[in-house]
């Protein structure tokens, strides 16, 4: 998809004219430029994450000439995809069953043996005068 696909989709979706959607998605990427060229990180829960990451100079080779070459320290954004939407990806529902509301899955429970033995309990569909 590129950008002036997803321009129109923003545009269809909520009902704005292409001008409109455009001003929109540019604010959008402005800002998350900005904050990574100030070195804060960026997270959108069920998309993913986006960090800078530093790298120190090395000692690099020209691939034609095998010559070294001096490369200078630099920062690059880095994305890590979330877990919602490398599901959704590979085509799993977000949200599995046996999840709780936060998206975590439960701990499974071990089954204990135990040394009492236990009372059987009555049929709860029965009423009291059938007991």
């Amino acid at each position: 998809m590129t950008k002036s696909e997803l321009i129109e989709v923003v545009a269809q979706e909520a009902g704005l004219t292409k001008g409109r959607a455009e001003l929109v998605i540019n604010t959008i990427f402005d800002a998350m430029v900005e904050a990574l060229q100030h070195g804060d990180g960026i997270e959108i829960r069920g998309f993913g994450s986006f960090t800078v990451r530093q790298y120190k100079a090395y000692e690099g080779r020209n691939p034609r000439t095998g010559d070294a070459v001096h490369v200078a320290p630099k920062r690059l954004p880095f994305f890590k995809v979330g877990k919602d939407l490398r599901e959704r990806v590979n085509g799993k529902p977000a949200t599995e069953e046996g999840d709780n509301a936060t998206g975590r899955r439960r701990p499974e429970t071990k089954a204990v043996e135990s040394t009492t033995k236990a009372t059987p309990r009555p049929d709860p569909s029965l009423s009291e005068d059938a007991i």
